[in-house]
């Protein structure tokens, strides 16, 4: 049969395909969520993420040792106090969990770069992700104490600062606040593109920052629309954004795409709990192929076009591009 093209001549050597593989990875684009509680010698499994834990400060070596030794250089801290208030006042505490969380990672290596998640639902007694006016939150007033937790991890050691309350206005009150501190170099990756996602249910339970009422449905997108995420997106580089997000990562490869082409901004994808949580049930069920499965997520991510991946999988993933398993 005379074809002069043949796509399968690309695919018949192992070099070869690696050579002309259109989607390329590295760990250094990798990060990892870790938790932080308070409390001494705590390692806790969080049951709804097998395999994850909530670590005390004093705890926390052992985990980031792990990730450095697997290539795993970047961490973002969600901390975890034990006492919560209806203004979430641990969150912008100077010592509170999470800033107490940065210190000691500091103190580990200094080949770890670290990013502080800015919210204040973890932090809040009705687990809401700002003030409350009656029944509402509270977008405006939630401003200046959301620029204040930035600025508190900043001085804690963070090394960026994410945004993921989804109050309209928060990136820029965030760079007013740093900048007017000396951190003008301090990068804001924003979690732009937010849904209201059944995927993080496993989260709220990692956290313990499920809403004591009604839901977030009210900041956070809905998931039917495509043109108010680039909105979203662009908001925010509008008000300073360095980096932006989309989130969740496995059922939006859509929106990574169109925000990538739309903005030019590097892209973070957050892979969340639920999609970690639904790897590992069916993969200890014996349906999947843990390894492949969680490769195959992270590619079709990066091949989207997503620049930075936020996953649970990050160790895992890592040591996978280094056997060139993928990458």
């Amino acid at each position: 049969m005379e074809l002069i093209q043949r796509p399968r001549r690309l695919r018949q050597h192992p070099a070869l395909r690696k050579m002309v593989r259109e989607t390329r990875m590295d760990a250094s684009s990798l990060v990892y969520p870790m938790f932080v509680v308070e409390g001494t010698n705590r390692k806790e499994e969080i049951p709804s993420m097998a395999g994850q834990y909530r670590y005390s400060v004093d705890r926390m070596e052992e985990k980031l040792t792990e990730l450095l030794d697997a290539g795993v250089t970047n961490v973002m801290l969600f901390g975890i106090p034990a006492h919560k208030d209806a203004v979430g006042s641990g969150a912008y505490a100077e010592d509170g969990i999470v800033q107490q969380g940065f210190r000691k990672a500091k103190a580990v290596s200094p080949d770890l770069y670290l990013i502080g998640d800015v919210c204040m639902c973890e932090y809040t007694s009705h687990g809401h992700c700002g003030l409350l006016k009656g029944q509402e939150v509270d977008n405006d007033a939630t401003l200046e104490l959301l620029a204040k937790t930035a600025l508190s991890q900043v001085q804690a050691g963070a090394d960026m600062v994410a945004p993921s309350d989804m109050m309209d206005g928060r990136v820029g009150a965030i760079r007013r606040l740093l900048d007017q501190n000396q951190y003008q170099n301090v990068p804001i990756m924003a979690y732009s593109v937010k849904f209201a996602s059944s995927f993080y249910g496993p989260f709220r339970d990692a956290a313990d920052s499920a809403p004591a009422f009604g839901d977030r449905k009210t900041y956070q997108m809905d998931y039917h629309n495509r043109r108010e995420a680039i909105k979203e997106a662009l908001l925010d580089v509008a008000e300073g954004a360095d980096l932006l997000m989309v989130k969740p990562a496995m059922a939006y490869g859509d929106l990574i795409r169109e925000v990538k082409e739309q903005t030019n901004l590097p892209l973070a994808a957050y892979s969340v709990s639920g999609e970690y949580a639904m790897v590992k049930t069916t993969a200890a069920a014996g349906f999947i192929d843990e390894e492949s499965i969680l490769c195959e997520m992270a590619v079709s991510a990066y091949r989207a076009g997503t620049d930075v991946y936020i996953t649970y999988f990050a160790e895992e993933l890592a040591r996978c591009m280094a056997s060139g398993r993928i990458g």
